[in-house]
């Protein structure tokens, strides 16, 4: 990968720029693709920021033959899923729309490699607790099936043109650069942990469980909150496999454990030393009672070992970010 270049759409974003991170720190040449709707051009802290949309066809396919690009790493996508169930056409239009445009303009121009961001939303509400990928999916809410419809294409796409992907299906990815030098910056973010810091430094009154009647041993949902670093690193990793011919796959993204809403609250108190103030409101639209990923699959096939599996690191990370945040208003 030494010549030619790497591609990142969506890396002023959260997870994008923390891949963007970590790609530079090993010396590849990137190009970065964000309109920065949600991303910032302070977190990219590698490669050249091209200011655009994925779906600029015309655009896309410029950088593409300019920069001789051999691997694209898209990121850049609507990620609410309570938005996605009142503005659905918005989350077809962005994640669905702009990605079928993105894959086009790779096909023409005959990149080898794609690394696409999708999500354990694709699973719907699972029968089984651990989820393999194998798991059928069936997704509940607009979020999961705009992301499925391009796993679709990208499987459609490699079958007529050789080109080889990897999903990863995110479980929750939370926590921060463990250097301190990005985070989520997402203004009106709705990931748990981060609104729970936001809490805790005086952005926010207060804390909402929405749901406490689920069938969880607590009543409140649970997730497999995986560390933004670990999940990163995963993509690095994966990068590798591509190149060095591995096979187009589909993976989990998790630890293969997770945590209720009020475990994660209780450590949030834990770590900080500070009590929330916690309300318990109803369910939110498409909320799964629990997802759960079965990560021995990607341990496996990319030799993946995550450093960060730690709850208590996890949320550390993202109150140190989220107190350098406040340090700036």
């Amino acid at each position: 990968m030494n010549k030619k270049k790497i591609l990142v759409t969506g890396g002023a974003g959260y997870i994008g720029s923390h891949v963007v991170k970590q790609l530079g720190a090993r010396g590849e040449q990137i190009i970065i693709l964000d309109n920065l709707s949600t991303g910032f051009r302070e977190s990219i802290l590698s490669g050249e920021l091209i200011e655009g949309d994925t779906g600029d066809m015309n655009l896309v396919s410029r950088i593409l033959q300019e920069n001789n690009i051999e691997a694209v790493l898209h990121f850049a996508a609507h990620i609410v899923v309570p938005e996605s169930v009142s503005d659905p056409m918005k989350y077809y239009r962005n994640n669905t729309c702009n990605t079928r445009n993105l894959l086009e303009c790779c096909a023409n121009e005959n990149v080898e490699y794609f690394i696409f961001s999708s999500t354990a939303a694709v699973y719907g509400i699972p029968d089984e607790t651990l989820i393999s990928e194998g798991t059928p999916v069936r997704p509940i809410n607009p979020y999961g099936n705009s992301k499925l419809m391009s796993e679709w294409m990208l499987k459609d796409l490699a079958a007529a043109h050789g080109l080889k992907y990897a999903i990863f299906r995110y479980f929750n990815v939370a926590g921060a650069d463990p250097e301190g030098q990005i985070g989520q910056s997402t203004p009106e973010a709705t990931h748990l942990i981060k609104v729970a810091c936001e809490v805790i430094t005086g952005k926010r009154e207060k804390i909402e469980i929405f749901g406490a009647d689920y069938p969880t041993p607590d009543g409140t949902c649970i997730r497999d909150y995986i560390h933004v670093d670990d999940l990163a690193d995963a993509h690095l990793q994966a990068l590798d496999y591509l190149t060095q011919g591995g096979d187009s796959t589909i993976l989990n993204c998790g630890y293969g454990h997770g945590y209720s809403v009020r475990e994660v609250l209780d450590a949030v108190q834990r770590v900080s030393g500070i009590s929330l103030t916690i309300v318990e409101s109803a369910r939110r639209a498409g909320d799964p009672p629990a997802l759960t990923a079965d990560s021995s699959k990607i341990r496996k096939k990319l030799n993946w070992e995550p450093r960060h599996d730690d709850l208590d690191f996890i949320v550390d990370t993202a109150l140190q970010w989220e107190r350098k945040l406040a340090a700036r208003r």
